[in-house]
């Protein structure tokens, strides 16, 4: 007996090994994929307390219910409940997929992707449809995507995508580009995909993406369908015009507004004028008049092709804009790039008699310069060579704008790297076969850092010059039209997206490069 004294070791009881084991269903009233379902709650019990987490989230009931079913528990129950708060339609295959939202209560093992099917009439639908679904522009889709089905009957309109909820619906993670809707019955349908803000499965075009197969399709069927997500440019509106300084009114706008015209039909003075200038990146022009007068309100006639619009502007006591000249371009200039300088008010003179560019050693370097109408911007043109500094001085007076005022002193300096600094991509195309199209390469944040043009043969594409170490895209657009930019589509006119593909890998782009790559069009 004394050979065992102080033998065992002091400590705390572990607990045993932790628990990893999901949540296991014991039995679920009716079971799981019952047919003629009758009553209004689902019960599924389970062997341990759950709870659920993330439910709105992962929750997806196909066909989707105008009135959401109430779900429990709210804190940790054994038992998942299920009532219906909307009448079910006669013979038809529900499934509630519930994601990865069943947790159990302790250790929060996740019962994965549970799905609970059932049908009101004598079987279960058992059809499904597949594919893949992409972004027409990027590629890839950046955010959650729901793909759907619209039964084709005789009370179908293309109007019920705007309003009505779909017959059948899945939702595609944004880390996948496949889909699949299953428990489908056989008939015809139209199949669309939403990228949408708020997930109501309605068809919102200001702010959602839509994507479609343009014919019906027949159920069953063996084929796989690709869906290319895009945004509409929305119908022609003329927004709520608004005063923003003494002798400034923005007229905004959405849609397509290339012929838009604006007339003052107010009464002015004799000496009275006005010029239009295009905001630059938004949908929206500034007028601009002189001089200021006192009126309560001024009205104007917007024309937009046929379109015709009558808007009143209330005036206000408001400051006047003064002339401000802001450089657009860095402080790095890129080599062979022009200097841009915009300007605030309407640019109507620039003199560049009163202006000069020197480089580092001081010596005066030549230069051409232009006023961009569209842009509102002064354009500087001269060599710029590697490793040099410039100092652009413009001396007062040199720019005079729509009232009269004109500029203090300035002075804007610029710098440049060596050619080794940079990188080059060479693109040759294959399979373009008399297509028009444009190439472009774009960055990470698939914005065009480079393009080219109405490329119509599979010679050797401009080289890119003068590229900044990275990584990018090569893309190319199929311009069908020929007008030198990518086309969306329309759903009501079944319009798809001109064509965009991209070369299947990401170059790196390394300083003092030039990558030679083929790019074969399939």
């Amino acid at each position: 007996m004394l050979s065992f004294v102080d033998c065992a070791k002091r400590g705390r009881p572990t607990g045993g090994p932790k628990d990893s084991i999901p949540p296991i269903i014991v039995r679920s009233v009716p079971e799981n994929y019952t047919t003629n379902f009758e009553g209004n709650e689902i019960r599924v019990h389970f062997n341990e307390y759950i709870k659920l987490k993330e439910l709105t989230k992962n929750l997806l009931i196909s066909p989707p219910m105008e009135v959401a079913p109430t779900i429990t528990p709210l804190s940790s129950s054994k038992v998942l409940k299920v009532t219906f708060n909307d009448t079910l339609k006669e013979n038809t295959t529900y499934s509630i997929n519930f994601g990865n939202s069943i947790e159990d209560n302790n250790e929060n093992n996740t019962f994965a992707n549970y799905k609970y099917v059932f049908s009101t009439g004598s079987f279960i639908d058992s059809l499904k449809v597949t594919g893949r679904i992409k972004d027409a522009l990027k590629g890839e889709i950046d955010g959650a995507t729901s793909v759907m089905l619209f039964e084709k009957t005789t009370e179908f309109t293309d109007s019920l995508i705007y309003n009505q909820k779909p017959s059948y619906v899945t939702s595609v993670p944004d880390s996948l580009n496949t889909f699949e809707l299953t428990n489908i019955k056989e008939g015809r349908y139209l199949l669309i995909a939403l990228k949408e803000d708020n997930t109501n499965y309605t068809f919102q075009p200001k702010r959602d993406k839509i994507g479609f197969i343009t014919e019906d399709i027949m159920l069953p069927t063996e084929e796989s369908y690709d869906i290319s997500l895009f945004k509409e440019i929305p119908e022609y509106k003329i927004a709520r015009p608004k005063q923003e300084s003494q002798n400034k009114i923005t007229f905004g706008y959405e849609g397509k507004a290339d012929s838009l015209e604006i007339k003052i039909l107010s009464a002015t003075p004799t000496d009275y004028k006005s010029i239009i200038t295009k905001e630059n990146k938004k949908d929206s022009l500034n007028y601009w008049y002189s001089p200021a007068f006192e009126t309560d309100s001024l009205l104007f006639s917007i024309k937009n092709k046929t379109n015709i619009d009558t808007v009143s502007v209330r005036i206000k006591e408001l400051y006047k804009d003064s002339l401000v000249i802001k450089q657009r371009n860095k402080a790095v200039l890129r080599l062979k790039d022009s200097v841009v300088l915009d300007v605030n008010t309407p640019l109507v003179t620039f003199d560049d008699t009163k202006l000069f560019i020197t480089d580092k050693d001081t010596l005066a370097v030549a230069f051409q310069s232009k006023i961009n109408k569209a842009e509102n911007a002064a354009v500087l043109y001269f060599n710029n060579k590697e490793e040099q500094n410039y100092k652009i001085e413009i001396v007062p007076e040199a720019f005079v704008d729509f009232f009269g005022n004109t500029n203090d002193s300035l002075q804007y300096n610029f710098r440049t790297k060596q050619v080794l600094d940079y990188g080059t991509i060479n693109v040759t195309l294959q399979n373009l076969n008399d297509r028009n199209a444009i190439v472009q390469i774009v960055n990470t944040n698939y914005e065009v850092v480079r393009e080219k043009r109405n490329v119509l043969n599979e010679a050797p594409v401009a080289p890119f010059e003068d590229l900044d170490p990275a990584l990018y895209y090569i893309r190319v657009i199929l311009d069908e039209n020929n007008n030198g930019i990518w086309d969306t589509g329309d759903f009501l006119t079944r319009t798809i997206p001109e064509e965009v593909i991209y070369y299947p890998v990401q170059v790196e782009l390394k300083s003092n490069f030039s990558l030679e790559e083929t790019f074969i069009l399939e």
